[in-house]
């Protein structure tokens, strides 16, 4: 059970704020809003109202107008919300200014999915990193943090480091800072040494983003019982098994899901867990077909695959999962209007991507193990290539 859910206790009410910058699109800020909102109930509290600005650049002092500031306030007060929101990182300045006009605690999306991290951390190592992003996140931004810590102790935002009153001196978090760095180090080096004893055999890595389907495939291909279930981030340790298809062993790892606007720190911190996908021969990139934004979400994807690998090119396999659910609508034939994206069948849209990804890719339904065989030959196939030219003489086990 989540740390912040206690049975009989209601869940945290949270305001969703989000800023429509220059060269967005309202539609794009909704669903990023969307996605906001599903972060609160994974982190345990459960969205109310929301609301967007139109900025030409964000105010330096409290982002938002403050038009907008005193309406978010009223709202407040009519609805009781316990927090706010923001789809954007905010500096400790502004911070501390809506929390004081506000009159409530104000956390940004890098405070959120720090504190989803904190609660989904299992082992040393993942509590480990989180906790040095959490530091980092927290260092520049202390004088805002008094202000929450006055008011209420726990609640979403508010775990980990942020709650020990006395550590929220600056020398005291850099020493801790550094502690941990150390800590991490050493981690770092008897992973390196549990890696470096598997031997040659060849490496997969299913990397996309969060909450598109990567652990189930990793059950369904190795039958084992790896943790999964329909909430961002449910995996954050790496998990590797050693799987057979046909004669040919090879390792199957399993990683952290990626997300738009992922914090920096945390980046910096998981590029250790993040190192069986730097020294994988072959990644499986798993994309929800079903999501209305996935093309966006392949493009994140690629660029946080790019800051961890550099420029290594990774030979690639796209996996579309969840075609079981995908919807789309036939167009009356009298309408002349462009075609959209809901308006394209499975069968269109799958012929658009196996000519526009430059990599092989295939659609299946991990869920309904829908299509899976094909998967597994295709699977199979790129590891014997790699297998041959790796072991030339090998060749009784294919």
């Amino acid at each position: 059970m989540p740390k912040n859910i206690e049975i009989g206790k209601e869940k945290e009410r949270a305001v969703l704020v989000g800023a429509i910058i220059r060269g967005e699109t309202e539609e794009a800020v909704a669903e990023y809003l969307d996605e906001l909102a599903f972060l609160v109930d994974t982190a345990g509290g459960v969205s109310l109202g929301r609301f967007t600005q139109k900025l030409d650049r964000p105010d330096p002092a409290t982002y938002i107008g403050k038009g907008k500031v005193e309406e978010i306030r009223s709202y407040i007060e009519s609805s009781g919300a316990d927090l706010v929101v923001f789809d954007d990182e905010l500096s400790a300045s502004q911070l501390r200014n809506l929390d004081r006009s506000l009159k409530t605690r104000v956390i940004d999306r890098s405070n959120l999915i720090l504190d989803i991290f904190a609660m989904r951390a299992r082992t040393a190592h993942a509590r480990t990193q989180v906790e040095l992003a959490q530091y980092q996140y927290l260092l520049p931004r202390l004088a805002g943090m008094w202000t929450h810590l006055e008011r209420q102790k726990g609640g979403i935002g508010l775990k980990g480091p942020g709650e020990k009153e006395i550590e929220t001196d600056r020398r005291i978090v850099r020493e801790r800072i550094a502690l941990l760095k150390k800590k991490l180090q050493q981690i770092d080096k008897q992973k390196a040494t549990q890696r470096s004893n598997r031997g040659s055999l060849v490496r997969v890595s299913l990397v996309g983003y969060t909450n598109v389907g990567k652990s189930t495939i990793m059950n369904m291909l190795s039958k084992t019982n790896v943790f999964a279930e329909d909430k961002l981030f449910a995996t954050l340790d790496t998990t590797v098994r050693k799987l057979v298809i046909g004669n040919l062993p090879f390792l199957l790892s399993d990683t952290v899901g990626f997300i738009r606007k992922l914090p920096h720190h945390l980046i910096e911190s998981f590029k250790s867990t993040l190192d069986e996908v730097r020294e994988s021969d072959i990644l499986l990139h798993v994309v929800d077909i079903s999501h209305p934004n996935f093309e966006e979400q392949i493009g994140v994807v690629r660029e946080t695959l790019s800051e961890i690998t550099g420029d290594e090119e990774k030979q690639t396999l796209v996996v579309f999962n969840k075609m079981d659910r995908y919807r789309w609508v036939e167009k009356e034939e009298d309408d002349l209007t462009p075609s959209t994206r809901e308006n394209i069948s499975l069968e269109e849209m799958k012929q658009t991507w196996m000519a526009r990804v430059n990599a092989p890719c295939i659609f299946i339904s991990a869920k309904h193990k829908e299509n899976i065989e094909p998967f597994r030959r295709l699977l199979y196939d790129t590891v014997v290539e790699i297998h041959k030219r790796r072991y030339p003489y090998d060749h009784f086990l294919y």
